[in-house]
């Protein structure tokens, strides 16, 4: 029953948030609807309707006729810290669900149609949302928030406990760079991706950890990787790939790799046996729908063979992260 509604009210709730109803009854709890209705600025009975909605989700709680943030809106929903789950529903409303009507006709196409409402002729959403600055902006917004909250299962590894210097294979904006940094003090790293994606200056690195996190420039897929670390991480980054994409970037980062050096990869990752993984589920569709036309959320066992098939041994995988994630390594 939920299933077959919960389009209608993932849009509600998201709707709850643009209109700030979570962070108005953060600051007033306990309001009356009068009070939300001149919150909100919309019509009365257009509130009544979205209220009733939110409320059977249960993120809203009304006694006596007046409304609460139930405890899970509250911690969740009701800030505008970059990792708020607000950044993320807007950003998957904005994006990702409208791609989904799409669904059939891309996958018997065998490519992601959904990027044709997108302008330009680029392969992937991520190149054409460029077009669309304030669209990219709302997605990036989204995608690190949703890195925040996953990312705590990586950065306390006690993997890197002995690495000394990393390089951080598409690591964007330095999100993940700048954790593992601030947890590892022996640690410097290097993000190696494209100036226009990261948006992270040196001035910004050298900012916040001086000599320890710095920006190399390049094409993932064009360039050899920098030579000169002990590990290799990507995070967040093969899951949209294909199999032999993914085995090259391995094989190249094998090349760059001292003997002994390590190799993570850190993602989502659905079950072995491929029936669960309600977050890895909705990301593979993402993909193939709309974002590259192929990737998935692999399950460990396919990365494993890739690092295999790529010359690491030692191959192992932590399992059971947060958010479905997982915590592939091998040495070469």
């Amino acid at each position: 029953m939920f299933l077959v509604n919960a389009p209608a009210l993932f849009n509600a709730v998201t709707t709850a948030a643009e209109l700030r109803i979570f962070h108005f009854l953060a600051d007033r709890p306990s309001a009356e609807f009068t009070e939300i209705l001149e919150h909100a600025g919309i019509p009365a009975h257009q509130l009544r309707v979205l209220l009733q909605a939110v409320c059977t989700t249960g993120l809203l709680e009304r006694k006596d006729g007046k409304y609460s943030n139930s405890r899970v809106a509250q911690d969740l929903l009701a800030s505008d810290a970059e990792d708020s789950w607000s950044h993320i529903m807007i950003g998957w409303k904005e994006v990702y669900y409208p791609a989904f009507a799409q669904m059939t006709t891309a996958l018997r196409a065998g490519r992601n149609t959904a990027l044709d409402s997108y302008p330009g002729d680029e392969p992937t959403l991520y190149q054409r949302l460029s077009r669309n600055p304030e669209l990219e902006a709302v997605f990036h917004r989204a995608m690190s928030a949703f890195t925040l909250r996953s990312v705590d299962g990586l950065v306390g590894r006690p993997e890197f406990g002995s690495v000394r210097h990393l390089l951080d294979v598409g690591g964007g904006d330095g999100t993940t760079s700048l954790r593992l940094v601030a947890n590892h003090p022996g640690l410097t790293s290097t993000i190696f991706d494209m100036p226009s994606v990261s948006g992270l200056t040196d001035e910004d690195a050298a900012a916040a950890f001086p000599d320890r996190v710095r920006l190399h420039a390049g094409d993932i897929f064009q360039d050899e990787f920098p030579s000169g670390a002990d590990a290799v991480l990507f995070s967040h980054v093969l899951e949209i790939f294909s199999e032999e994409q993914i085995v090259g970037m391995m094989k190249k980062a094998y090349d760059a790799l001292p003997d002994g050096g390590k190799i993570f990869v850190y993602g989502y990752n659905v079950s072995d046996d491929e029936t669960s993984g309600i977050f890895g589920a909705r990301l593979g569709l993402y993909f193939n729908v709309l974002a590259s036309g192929q990737g998935m959320a692999y399950p460990a066992r396919d990365y494993e063979a890739w690092l295999k098939l790529a010359g690491f041994k030692d191959v192992d995988t932590v399992t059971g992260l947060p958010y479905e994630h997982g915590l592939s390594m091998g040495t070469k």
